[in-house]
């Protein structure tokens, strides 16, 4: 019996673990929002739940292609850590050079949202502190007021 039970251990072991996928929804949305770009007829789109998992694993196959393929260019120049010029590279090198400009564009699109929300929240922090700062003078003049109306009524 005990080796019964062994045998099922190292057999759950060895089988591969299933793959990630990516969500649903996320991929949904994608595919939903670029058929609605290039179609008239956007209110008529629908996807199939097989379709969807097809995209979805086709995505995460693509993915794995150009990381791996990234990671042989940072390889290549002796570094560990992939950066965004190794993924343009990494395009070039597996026959998607057209998609650079794009995600290029797309990328420097990103970093103007991200500066702008950046410099939105360190305004908010100063706006904060100048409340902050004007709330404890104001404090502080009633805290005086009412010690010198103490002072007087004594």
């Amino acid at each position: 019996m005990a080796e019964k039970g062994k045998e099922v251990t190292e057999t759950v072991e060895m089988m591969p673990p299933e793959p990630e996928g990516l969500p649903k929804a996320i991929v949904r949305r994608v595919v939903k929002d670029k058929l609605s770009e290039i179609s008239t007829d956007s209110d008529n789109i629908s996807l199939l739940g097989e379709s969807l998992q097809a995209f979805s694993e086709g995505a995460r196959v693509f993915i794995h292609y150009l990381s791996a393929s990234a990671n042989e260019i940072c390889k290549e120049s002796n570094r560990q850590t992939i950066n965004t010029e190794d993924v343009f590279k990494a395009l070039e090198e597996i026959q998607f050079g057209e998609f650079i400009g794009p995600l290029r564009a797309s990328l420097e699109e990103l970093r103007g949202k991200k500066s702008g929300a950046s410099k939105e929240k360190k305004t908010n922090k100063k706006s904060k502190r100048k409340e902050s700062t004007a709330e404890s003078d104001d404090q502080e003049k009633r805290h005086k007021a009412a010690d010198v109306e103490d002072d007087e009524n004594s």
